[in-house]
């Protein structure tokens, strides 16, 4: 499911991490679940569970319960962990990669994009 061929120019590196995909498609799908991310960002269920739990543990995002279900809430506040981007926050670019990937959905995914994004109940008002 790789969108970059093995031949591409360049090799078939992509520019975010695992880590980053998966902290991107649980900003675009707070309610999916570790089966439904999986294939969305081409890694096996097991390497996504433990991209998440790593996520959880470095505070970029918490796990709720919800019944028989888990949701996601995604810390826009998180800082970035490279002193590259040093003093910046996750929410900006989870607002714009989430945005873009909304106004590049195909017709038939209009369902998920009814679905609430993310919430901002660590945000300050």
């Amino acid at each position: 499911m790789s969108m970059v061929p093995p031949d591409a120019p360049g090799g078939s590196w992509t520019l975010l991490t695992g880590h980053g995909h998966v902290l991107v498609e649980i900003a675009r799908n707070p309610d999916a679940r570790i089966r439904d991310i999986s294939p969305v960002v081409d890694l096996t269920e097991r390497t996504v569970q433990a991209i998440v739990a790593d996520l959880e543990a470095a505070g970029y995002l918490t796990r709720t319960r919800v019944g028989r279900r888990t949701r996601y809430t995604v810390n826009p506040d998180t800082p970035f962990r490279h002193t590259a981007q040093q003093g910046l926050q996750v929410g900006p670019l989870l607002d714009l990669l989430t945005a873009m990937a909304d106004v590049d959905a195909p017709a038939s995914a209009a369902p998920r994009s009814r679905r609430p994004r993310r919430t901002r109940s660590s945000r300050a008002s």
